[in-house]
């Protein structure tokens, strides 16, 4: 991998473990309906004005179909559910588990191409699963049920980004700028009825309003673009990479910014859902270096 890779790499690493920072400054006084929506209007947006200075037109009609299925499994719902989990739950918490969703996309290919998964991929769900329960175990016990259901919705959220990922492979033929830019507007009309039912806490402040700005445009609209940027470079595998460095930088930003303690706990789960990550992705680290040198 080219050093400018391993840089956007590391980039869009942190970039991605910083939106759970920003939900975990604004999910409680703006409620995750609320935020979601100026996330992913704002990342519309900014997606807008590239098209037009890159003069690519949105055929959002053509594919209406698919752009709401990516909206609503890669974008609108899981996003809402970290936000929703972002009122009980730390960012270091949220950015590790986020890191499941390798784990979940896994078994729904299993399932949906009706194979079985090798032992190897099982043990790295079985060490997946633990390494979540040792993250979230004490957190569990100390916030009941509101706990529990934050923990759940996490989970929930990194399934809908497993099911996105397998769909893409049987989706219509899209460019990926295509791609992120109409499934932010979807997001956007998804999001949309939820408004009235959950109603925002607290007044709307700047530092608010911007912490949904960068949310949507950098942390949304351009890590789309640096990641699409990957996958052209150096291929879905090599992208995938990121996945193992979003828990590092969530829990590094939740420390510096947010006085978060990092616990025995939170090393010894994220260590264990990265090594199951790998174990069920068959990801090397081995071969990466070599390729890099």
């Amino acid at each position: 991998m080219p050093v400018a890779s391993v840089l956007r790499l590391i980039l869009l690493a942190s970039i991605w473990g910083g939106s759970f920072l920003f939900m975990r400054l604004t999910a409680n006084s703006l409620g995750p309906a609320v935020l979601i929506e100026g996330r992913v209007l704002a990342a519309a947006l900014f997606l807008l004005l590239m098209s037009l200075y890159l003069g690519r037109k949105l055929q959002f009609i053509s594919y209406i179909k698919h752009f709401f299925i990516i909206g609503a499994f890669n974008s609108a719902f899981p996003f809402l559910m970290f936000a929703y989990a972002a009122q009980t739950l730390n960012a270091s918490t949220l950015a590790i588990i986020n890191s499941t969703a390798p784990l979940f996309g896994a078994v729904i290919a299993s399932l949906w191409q009706r194979e079985r998964l090798p032992l190897k991929a099982c043990l790295g769900l079985l060490v997946g699963m633990l390494g979540v329960s040792v993250l979230v175990g004490q957190q569990a016990m100390a916030l009941g049920e509101q706990g529990l259901l934050a923990i759940s919705a996490c989970l929930l959220a990194a399934l809908m980004y497993g099911f996105s990922a397998n769909y893409t492979k049987v989706a219509p033929v899209v460019a990926p700028f295509e791609n992120a830019h109409g499934s932010m507007w979807a997001s956007v009309i998804l999001v949309l009825p939820l408004l009235p039912f959950i109603p925002i806490r607290d007044p709307i402040t700047l530092p608010i309003s911007l912490s949904v700005l960068v949310l949507g445009v950098v942390c949304t609209g351009i890590a789309y673009l640096l990641y699409f940027k990957l996958v052209k470079d150096d291929g879905p595998a090599s992208a995938l990479s990121v996945t193992f460095l979003v828990p590092l930088f969530g829990i590094l930003w939740g420390r510096l910014f947010l006085g978060e303690a990092i616990g025995l706990n939170t090393l010894l789960g994220a260590i264990l859902v990265i090594t199951g990550t790998v174990l069920v992705t068959g990801f090397s680290f081995k071969k990466k270096l070599r390729k890099a040198y």
